[in-house]
């Protein structure tokens, strides 16, 4: 079983290693803690996950961060949830091939839309073109 945190609003200059040394001034323990981080700046997107070791040290880690103040703003730690995942071909799980997602639904229905003529004149185009 999973004991992983989530803490949010981080700044943006957070490291693991700065809320690994928050975890030990309070006396908490984590497994490993990743500060998420965006792929093409490398700049920390605001949140971590923070693996606890048990049930108990999960829910600690959680009361002392949960709406603690950080500069001028306010974190929240709570429970992560389980990532809903993709499958192999890059579509949210439980999607099926035969099934596209509803973007590509609108996307579909919209080039359908562009091609039927708006006037009369523009019907009469379409058959001369």
């Amino acid at each position: 079983m999973s004991f992983t945190v989530f803490l949010g609003n981080l700044p943006t200059w957070v490291t693991a290693d700065d809320i690994k040394s928050w975890l030990a001034a309070e006396d908490l323990v984590a497994d490993s803690i990743k500060v998420i981080r965006n792929h093409e700046t490398q700049e920390s997107k605001g949140f971590a996950f923070v693996e606890a070791p048990t049930a108990d040290e999960m829910q600690a880690i959680i009361r002392r961060f949960d709406r603690a103040p950080l500069e001028d703003r306010l974190l929240r730690a709570n429970p992560a949830q389980p990532s809903k995942g993709k499958d192999a071909k890059g579509r949210p799980a439980g999607a099926s091939a035969s099934q596209p997602h509803a973007s590509m639904r609108k996307m579909r229905r919209a080039k359908e839309k562009d091609s039927t003529p708006k006037s009369a004149f523009a019907a009469e185009l379409a058959k001369a073109l």
